[in-house]
């Protein structure tokens, strides 16, 4: 099946228009110190330019750096200090609550994280790039959802110890209520 979805990915058209080359930095970084419990340490970046989709130009980007879990949030520009720490409040602190310690424009993940969420949006959106804000929410459980080869699991694995419920399948299923089918 792995040699299936592989030559599929390699055969796919949109798959490849929109992929990225994946080039190591030419600097060196220090390593961060490796976090011991979920999101008490996390990461947290922006993407800017994207096109007005419903009042939004930006998605913040807010990863714990233990399990990869990450949050996708539309911003509208201009977004201040106050308006995403508002927003992290409301969308990541109710959550998980609030972490030791915050990195930004530090973290190589980004580069992963972000490429990966421009290359799912504009595989959805590609016709109609002002519509991104309507797959947002999908982009963040199919990021959650995915194998992650540095810590050997999905992020969603990582954060609830089980497989993601599949999602809902309506095709060909009897049903004992004939009112259905």
């Amino acid at each position: 099946m792995k040699k299936d979805i592989k030559k599929y990915y390699e055969e796919c058209l949109i798959c490849q228009r929109n992929k990225t080359l994946a080039l190591s930095p030419a600097s060196l970084l220090s390593p961060l110190e490796i976090p011991d419990t979920i999101w008490t340490d996390i990461s947290m970046d922006f993407i800017d330019g994207l096109p007005k989709s419903a009042g939004f130009e930006a998605i913040f980007v807010v990863v714990d750096r233990m399990s990869k879990y990450a949050h996708f949030k539309a911003l509208k520009h201009p977004y201040t200090a106050k308006s995403v720490a508002e927003l992290f409040v409301k969308e990541v602190v109710r959550l998980h609550g609030y972490p030791r310690s915050i990195v930004s424009d530090r973290d190589r993940v980004f580069e992963v994280v972000n490429r990966g969420l421009e290359a799912y949006l504009r595989c959805f959106c590609g016709e109609r790039p002002k519509e991104w804000t309507n797959w947002l929410h999908w982009a963040e459980y199919w990021y959650n959802t995915t194998y992650n080869s540095s810590i050997g699991i999905t992020p969603f694995q990582a954060i609830y110890g089980r497989l993601p419920p599949p999602l809902l399948y309506y095709g060909d299923v009897a049903t004992p209520n004939s009112t259905l089918d």
